[in-house]
């Protein structure tokens, strides 16, 4: 099974009244076809990990490789480019844009990588149909519960069929049942080419992946293989 990404010394630091190190010296290879958690007190460096993977920040020093690809960061267009099109992100507060209706939201990201615009609505509808978010499509992002708004999240990570999926604590903010719910729907974009990363402060959903990564202080101290349920 080939590696998607790989992490080679991997140190992040910031400057804040002193110099405090978030990752230090990460070593780690992800791969393809695979659903991988990563846990760990706040702090321990999980959301900086998933920003550095998603080419939103970048490391003080190490090197990060995407499909074989060494990432160099001074190319921002090429990076910005690469995002859009293998990477999907799914945030915790969902970021949608508020005033925008739901299929706006997702038919917005289609639009960076698709020109014709019939295309990309008529992909947009299927993907919201497929999410059971058909119903709510004409609604703006801000009338829209929290299960369904982290769905429509999900549906704009979806859009441009990426190979790499992050989400950073993707059902923090919502109830036990709608979270069951997001964690059923993203286990199930697990394929063969295509791999998914999310950062859990819950140990239960952190099981359902085929591998459990443990953050403590900036490293990684423990890897446990387990099974989707």
């Amino acid at each position: 099974m080939n590696n998607i990404i790989e992490l080679k010394n991997i140190v992040k630091s910031y400057n804040f009244k002193k110099r405090i190190t978030v990752l230090n010296k990460v070593n780690f290879s992800f791969k393809a076809g695979k659903v991988y958690s990563l846990m760990g007190p706040s702090g321990s460096g999980k959301s900086t990990l998933l920003n550095l993977l998603s080419l939103i920040d970048i490391p003080n020093s190490g090197f990060l490789k995407i499909s074989n690809s060494t990432i160099d960061y001074s190319d921002k267009t090429f990076n910005d480019k690469l995002r859009a099109k293998k990477i999907g992100i799914i945030y915790q507060d969902n970021n949608l844009l508020s005033d925008f209706t739901a299929m706006e939201n997702v038919y917005l990201a289609r639009l960076s990588l698709e020109e014709n615009k019939y295309k990309a609505l008529i992909d947009t509808k299927k993907l919201l149909k497929i999410l059971k978010l058909s119903s709510r499509a004409n609604h703006l992002a801000s009338e829209l519960s929290g299960g369904e708004m982290q769905r429509v999240a999900i549906a704009r990570a979806l859009i441009n069929s990426p190979d790499i999926i992050l989400a950073d604590e993707p059902t923090g903010s919502l109830d036990h049942k709608n979270a069951k719910e997001v964690f059923k729907i993203l286990l199930k974009l697990k394929k063969k080419n295509r791999l998914i990363i999310f950062a859990t402060h819950n140990r239960f959903f952190a099981n359902m992946a085929d591998c459990k990564i443990e953050l403590i202080s900036g490293k990684i101290r423990k890897i446990t293989n387990a099974k989707i349920k």
